[in-house]
């Protein structure tokens, strides 16, 4: 029998719903020379190492046990690899209204989950590739993003040859539920997972009643409903996309100079762009104290789960100091936030995670967006993701990879998301808005060069720090600018 659901992806999509659809993205753009075949037929080259992408789910009858994979036996790369284009010559904006718009659209439940799209049309010849993929299709144990497999760290494309798959006959609903009985007695972990799957979903349901009465309250009491920080709103079905390019130069520079780690650096860059934008949105004073960030981390921890890239990931709560006027203060406060966690020992070195094979920020992205839904109990404002990728060059079917920035989801009552990622001397930020919530969110990219503008100039002009960690020689300064 096919593999079954397990009880933490079935919550995922029991808690999908128009407004939350729970897929990441990347949005990856090229030097010219990429072509839609060429990419059709490097996924089919490369697919066969992410063999779920040709699954589907398989529902149970009677919710006897949680859904199965199953091979899709209708399955077609000509729908999943999609072609669209800009007007020419397409502009950035254009570009990312598309992918607001694509990321707004659920995926097909009855099909493998995941589409990717070839979008021609950008300036200077350039394409981009938006692959998109569900978070219960990417867990980090048996499977990894798709994006993670298609990059060569050459432009001569290594060739592994097609595979010769053959979807497997889906098994009927007589023969789904008589596994379903047949687990059930035989392993009664099976059905403590589907009742521990029913009971969460049936918890759900109750809270989900609870939250729509609340509203009805408020709106008796001619009240709006009161949420935590400007940035949390009811979510429409629409969503905005903003990206930024930074050098990651600059972000070794601010660490040599104020000590931490490239990390803090862009979590500080972060807490400025966000007190800027709440500053110009006409914020009161009061709520700019403090936002809480979930910031997935990997770790080493054999008690969380095992994944396949050598690491967990482990969400970690941060209070980024929004009302701290200072770029370097706010520096110092986030650093310091982060320094216990280095100090615990299961902190995984930022160059460790760049060298994985293949490009694992898509993985580790997806991953760091499962361990936000899982947490979202704890409270926070905002979910931010930040990964290391490689420095160097990367290409899909000869074509140089210029550009890539993340897509990630937004949670219920969350209205942003921000991931990061760095790569070949870049730092590439990606914002997810709700697109009815946050119309200035495009205010937001700009602040974020600000922010990180304030903290190069107050690097400008002071001595080098030692890093985090380590004792300085009294007679020189540092020669080396750390990862």
């Amino acid at each position: 029998m096919s593999e079954r659901l397990r009880p933490s992806d079935l919550a995922f999509l029991s808690a999908e719903s128009p407004a939350t659809p729970m897929h990441n993205a990347t949005l990856e753009i090229f030097e010219a020379g990429l072509e839609y075949d060429a990419l059709v037929v490097l996924i089919a080259d490369r697919i066969a190492f992410v063999p779920r992408y040709r699954q589907r789910l398989q529902r149970v009858p009677g919710g006897l046990a949680n859904p199965v994979w199953v091979d899709d036996e209708r399955f077609d790369l000509g729908f999943h690899v999609r072609r669209s284009g800009l007007p020419r010559p397409g502009t950035m904006e254009q570009l990312l209204e598309l992918v607001g718009r694509i990321m707004s659209r659920p995926l097909d439940p009855h099909r493998p989950l995941w589409e990717v799209y070839f979008i021609e049309g950008p300036q200077d010849g350039r394409v981009a590739v938006l692959s998109k993929s569900h978070q219960v299709l990417v867990d980090g144990v048996e499977t990894v993003d798709l994006g993670q497999v298609l990059l060569d760290t050459g432009p001569e494309p290594k060739t592994l040859g097609r595979d010769d798959w053959a979807p497997r006959r889906a098994p009927s609903p007589v023969r789904l539920a008589a596994a379903a009985l047949r687990d059930n007695v035989r392993d009664p972990g099976t059905l403590l997972a589907t009742g521990r799957s029913t009971a969460e979903a049936a918890l759900r349901g109750v809270e989900t009643v609870r939250d729509r009465m609340g509203d009805v309250a408020n709106a008796l009491a001619n009240r709006r409903p009161t949420f935590d920080s400007p940035i949390n709103a009811a979510l429409s079905e629409q969503r905005r996309f903003v990206t930024v390019r930074t050098d990651l130069e600059d972000y070794r520079r601010i660490r040599q100079v104020h000590g931490g780690s490239v990390n803090d650096v862009v979590l500080a860059t972060v807490t400025g762009a966000l007190r800027a934008w709440l500053t110009a949105r006409g914020t009161p004073a009061g709520a700019m104290r403090q936002l809480r960030a979930m910031v997935p981390m990997s770790v080493i921890d054999d008690e969380l789960e095992a994944t396949s890239l050598g690491s967990q990931i482990a969400g970690h709560l941060v209070a980024l100091p929004v009302g701290e006027g200072s770029p370097v203060v706010r520096l110092h406060q986030v650093s310091y936030a982060f320094q216990a966690h280095g100090e615990t020992g299961r902190a995984v070195a930022a160059n460790r995670l760049a060298g994985i094979a293949g490009f694992a920020p898509t993985t580790f992205h997806a991953l760091g967006s499962r361990v936000a839904a899982q947490q979202l109990r704890k409270g926070f404002h905002l979910a931010v993701t930040n990964v290391p990728g490689p420095q160097f060059p990367l290409y899909a079917a000869g074509a140089r990879m210029v550009e890539t920035y993340p897509v990630q989801p937004l949670l219920p009552d969350q209205a942003l998301a921000i991931g990061v990622t760095s790569y070949d001397g870049g730092v590439y930020y990606g914002i997810t808005a709700d697109r009815d919530a946050l119309p200035d969110v495009t205010i937001l990219g700009q602040c974020l060069t600000e922010a990180l503008d304030e903290l190069v100039d107050s690097a400008s002009d002071a001595r080098p720090r030692a890093p985090r960690g380590r004792r300085r020689p009294a007679a020189k300064k540092p020669s080396g600018q750390p990862d």
